[in-house]
């Protein structure tokens, strides 16, 4: 502005238009660059990351599982791409972009001295909204969470039990306590909406407060002839280089506040106990002879003992009927001896070998466990069956399902073994269930098998 306007000074201008062109290409691959690395870490986290928490929940114990609900570990993977969104996203950026205002601040101090004084008052005054909108939107944010987990709750419950539902029109039933939790995230909501968008605002009327006094101060010390307009002129334009990571700090806190919690609920998920999942050592088929010594199990540490001092032996070859009123522990006592719930006292032996040294895969192979849902996957009816046993070859398929009389209602279907069940086994009636989930547990010709009410339905 000083040397072309005033001073005619094109050659002046022809440089400053050839360096420019530079600059604009240099930042156009910069930023390409920037946008690369940025989609490498978000790539690295949902594969690293997302691989560490399905392990971890794969190796967590069932009774940690069951104590919180579906919607808590489904909302883990929620959380795993807020993490994503921070370390891969604009915020990302942002943190990047911060250390730059110091630069500029300095280049205005360079060619506009007298404006240093309205740079460390907006500076001070966006990293006070900042602040504040941190502490007020981290609490509105929390809250905004927690109620929408216990909508998703809910709506998790009612789809696994739609058949329910719709078979005794619960639909009237549950919409006021679905209606409450849902007018309840909406509340949470629009609280954390509108004191972001309250602080949002103060941050853009920030940035027109700062043109202003910039251009008052300028003014002023122009007219003593402290600085030039050319100066002035710069000094705006590299305010927007100061001011705008300032006020993308306050639209920044709502995600990083939402990353906290996040990152809270993730580090509690890892700290989680896990069950021993893979072998140390290769072991011998074991024999099947199963004992129990003074076992003792509870559900909460301060409950009542819903099993107490239990103490008996199975040998191999032999059956066993366990028989008792609805809710004495029957179907908890297999899961004892399955190696599913660890005792509170007492201990569970394998062929005189403690479970609890055992490996998660050694139990799944040697114990076969039907439970009394008989939970199917979606997918194949073969899939299905081989799931109890993946080394397993079609001839032992074709000979355990011939055993329990599922296959000739699996061979009348229309695609056979290769029939697609549908979501839970949806597409087949309650006994072919029965039967696919029976020739699962017998798959592998486990030593020991735990059938819990293999009847039913049958």
């Amino acid at each position: 502005y000083d040397r072309v306007v005033f001073h005619a000074g094109l050659t002046t201008l022809q440089g400053l238009t050839l360096g420019m062109a530079a600059v604009i290409a240099f930042d156009f691959i910069l930023r390409q660059a920037r946008s690369r690395l940025m989609q490498k870490i978000s790539l690295r986290i949902d594969v690293e990351l997302g691989r560490r928490l399905f392990n971890k929940l794969a190796a967590l114990p069932l009774r940690t599982l069951e104590m919180r609900s579906a919607g808590f570990w489904q909302g883990l993977f929620r959380d795993l791409e807020q993490v994503r969104n921070i370390f891969g996203g604009p915020t990302a950026v942002l943190l990047v972009d911060l250390p730059f205002v110091i630069l500029f601040i300095g280049l205005i101090a360079l060619i506009a001295a007298p404006l240093l004084p309205v740079l460390a008052f907006v500076t001070l005054a966006f990293l006070i909204n900042a602040w504040w909108s941190s502490w007020a939107v981290r609490k509105a944010t929390a809250n905004e969470q927690s109620a929408s987990f216990r909508r998703d709750s809910l709506v998790a419950e009612l789809v696994a039990g739609r058949a329910t539902v719709k078979a005794l029109a619960l639909s009237e039933t549950v919409r006021p306590l679905w209606e409450e939790r849902h007018a309840n995230v909406i509340a949470r909501s629009l609280e954390r909406g509108g004191l972001n968008d309250g602080f949002g605002n103060a941050g853009m009327s920030l940035t027109v407060v700062t043109t202003i006094l910039m251009t008052i101060v300028g003014a002023l010390a122009i007219l003593d002839h402290q600085m030039t307009v050319g100066s002035l002129i710069a000094a705006n334009m590299l305010s927007s280089r100061v001011v705008s990571p300032l006020n993308q700090l306050v639209g920044a806190w709502r995600g990083f506040a939402a990353y906290r919690e996040s990152a809270r609920r993730l580090e509690e998920a890892f700290r989680l106990p896990e069950e021993r999942i893979q072998r140390t050592m290769e072991l011998d088929r074991p024999k099947g002879d199963l004992t129990l010594e003074q076992v003792s199990f509870l559900f909460k540490a301060d409950g009542q003992p819903v099993l107490e001092n239990i103490e008996f032996s199975m040998r191999p070859g032999a059956i066993h009927g366990i028989v008792g009123r609805n809710g004495s522990g029957k179907s908890t006592l297999l899961k004892l001896m399955g190696g599913l719930y660890q005792p509170a006292s007492g201990r569970i032996l394998l062929d005189g070998a403690d479970m609890n040294q055992l490996s998660r895969e050694d139990l799944a192979r040697w114990i076969g466990y039907m439970p009394q849902d008989g939970f199917l996957f979606a997918g194949s009816i073969r899939q299905n069956i081989l799931n109890g046993a993946p080394g397993a070859d079609d001839a032992a398929l074709l000979e355990i399902t011939r055993t329990i009389g599922v296959h000739e209602d699996i061979v009348d279907l229309p695609d056979g073994y290769d029939t697609d069940i549908g979501e839970a086994g949806g597409m087949l009636s309650a006994g072919q269930r029965q039967k696919i989930a029976l020739a699962r547990a017998l798959i592998g010709d486990p030593p020991v098998l735990l059938l819990d009410e293999p009847t039913s339905n049958l």
